[in-house]
């Protein structure tokens, strides 16, 4: 019996690390579809959304039979835990990707502007921070989330700078409004994988020691 619910709770765990690198690329097409102003990229990423959801169930009510035919204890339930956050947190990652994607279809037929503003570098920021928590949850090790309060206020450093810009540029030029708005709406979704990541960090720490933490 034993034997069987890990077997079950690892594949339960390969294929939540699945999902949340599904989010992940949802997030990283939408960026490069912006950044590429290509719109069939992002009409891809919007046709995902159903199949996210999808996952999110599945993986949801295997965690909720685990435990209730199970009934685990101590480092099992953890995991359990912590592979829900994980599911919740890459859905929401994914839909932010959706959101991103649903944008680049409304903006792609006029130039950016100054660079967008350093939305590249700052989507990459928050793309490593995903990468990084979903790898300590697959392996179970803090090691890559040890310096993730540091890395998030990079990342909240840079949408502040995003904003502060984007004023500047509707101020000198009322025509560029409506683009630095969504620009700026970019770096706020953006921020928001990021926190997510830094939640799921979160539930790895509590999954591997036991013990509770806020990153922030």
């Amino acid at each position: 019996m034993a034997e069987k619910f890990h077997t079950e709770l690892e594949n339960v765990r390969l294929e939540t690390v699945a999902m949340a690198r599904f989010g992940r690329t949802m997030l990283r097409d939408a960026v490069d579809a912006l950044i590429r102003q290509d719109t069939d990229l992002a009409a891809s990423v919007v046709a995902r959304k159903d199949a996210i959801r999808e996952r999110e169930v599945e993986l949801e009510e295997r965690c909720y039979q685990l435990i209730a035919t199970n009934q685990p204890m101590a480092k099992d339930m953890r995991i359990i835990v912590c592979t829900l956050k994980v599911v919740a947190a890459s859905l929401r990652i994914g839909r932010y990707g959706k959101v991103i994607a649903r944008i680049v279809q409304e903006i792609a037929d006029r130039p950016h502007i100054d660079h967008m503003m350093s939305i590249p570098h700052m989507a990459d920021l928050v793309i490593e921070l995903v990468d990084d928590a979903t790898v300590a949850y697959e392996t179970d090790t803090t090691r890559k989330i040890a310096d993730f309060s540091a890395r998030d206020d990079t990342i909240d450093a840079l949408r502040h700078s995003i904003f502060r810009e984007g004023i500047s540029h509707m101020m000198e030029d009322p025509r560029s409004i409506s683009r630095c708005t969504h620009y700026i709406m970019v770096a706020r979704y953006l921020e928001r994988c990021a926190d997510h990541a830094c939640r799921i960090a979160e539930n790895v720490h509590y999954m591997h020691t036991g013990e509770r933490v806020e990153i922030h």
